[in-house]
């Protein structure tokens, strides 16, 4: 229990919450860090052992900033986006098809990555205001069926547009400047982990300094009551569809990212899989909190590199495995919503469900 949380609560609240300071000063370093590794002739050697670790720590930043902007849709908001992946694949292809140079398939212009990355953000939260317009009016259920029809609706682009998107192959050629300028796999590994843990950091704070505004405190509002909210003069549509971008773009921002670490797009990275992670790591650790969003995700993700090293001692076959695995997650996440319905971290009374 923190000194706040054992003072009166009258005075506890007035503390201020630094976290979102912290976040942005912590980014601001894993940056420079990072650029350090990349700018300078300064290299990393690392342990084969812990190159696993590594991709793994790397893709929770990349989802880290997904869930984000998931928690900020639904968690604060109420938005209930079951195709949250197709904004992470709208800003991957669009960055690939702007920077990637002479792909053997689907399109690609080779143009400045830096370019192609503000053009992901832009174009995924152009998407969520297209997708917003049409669906925030719709009740919850309609709205989360919607979502999940958008993304099966360009998973099936992706895959059928062989001339543009290169169907399952993908676009390959996208420019890797982390691996480009790191030079050998250790320092490349290293400094992409510390370029996208800042990334998630300063995201963080971002999203933070925006939900413990007043502007936050009306998308909760919305959250309990809607109709209440709108009767003291509030443009509910107009905070939901805000909110419903911002989550859009920034989840374009972390399929940009993870193209241009990947080298390659391809609609395998993008299914319904993605959605589901971000989602049961956000409900397991307990939505409007940003902290636990990140730590329920970082549980989930932890469950699963730990499947890896049970598959190998493990006696059944991959698939068998796999499905294994699905079965333990979802019973996890029945417990925990069973059990701790606000999430392992969630505050009960800020989500007001009952325990």
């Amino acid at each position: 229990m923190s000194v706040g949380d054992r003072l009166p609560e009258s005075i506890g609240d007035r503390l201020p919450d630094r976290s979102g300071d912290s976040a942005l000063a912590l980014g601001g370093v894993l940056v420079v860090l990072a650029a350090l590794f990349v700018l300078t002739p300064i290299s990393a050697t690392l342990p084969g052992a812990l190159y696993v670790f590594l991709e793994v720590a790397i893709l929770f930043a990349v989802y880290g900033i997904l869930v984000l902007g998931l928690d900020l849709q639904y968690g604060h908001t109420g938005l209930v986006n079951f195709g949250h992946v197709v904004f992470f694949a709208v800003g991957g292809y669009t960055v690939a098809m702007l920077s990637a140079e002479d792909p053997f398939a689907g399109i690609g212009l080779g143009l400045p990555w830096p370019l192609a990355l503000v053009a992901g953000i832009v174009v995924a939260g152009v998407l969520g205001a297209v997708v917003g317009a049409t669906s925030l009016r719709l009740r919850d259920d309609f709205l989360a069926i919607a979502t999940l029809a958008t993304a099966e609706i360009f998973h099936s682009l992706f895959v059928n547009f062989r001339g543009v998107f290169g169907g399952n192959t993908g676009i390959l050629g996208v420019p890797q400047p982390v691996k480009a300028l790191a030079g050998d796999t250790d320092t490349t590994l290293l400094a992409t982990l510390l370029l996208f843990g800042g990334a998630c950091a300063i995201t963080f704070a971002v999203v933070t300094r925006l939900t413990d505004s007043p502007y936050g405190r009306v998308l909760r509002a919305i959250r309990a009551d809607e109709l209440v909210t709108r009767s003291v003069g509030k443009s509910t549509f107009t905070y939901k569809m805000q909110a419903f971008v911002y989550g859009a773009a920034l989840a374009g921002l972390a399929g940009g990212l993870f193209a241009l670490y990947n080298g390659a797009v391809a609609p395998g990275y993008f299914t319904i899989q993605v959605t589901v992670t971000v989602w049961i790591g956000m409900l397991l650790g307990g939505a409007s909190n940003h902290r636990a969003v990140l730590a329920g995700l970082a549980v989930i993700m932890g469950l699963r590199l730990l499947s890896r090293f049970a598959l190998g001692v493990a006696p059944v076959s991959a698939d068998a495995f796999a499905s294994i695995r699905l079965i333990f997650v979802g019973l996890v996440l029945v417990g925990v919503i069973r059990y701790r319905p606000a999430g392992i971290w969630g505050d009960e009374k800020e989500l007001g469900v009952d325990s």
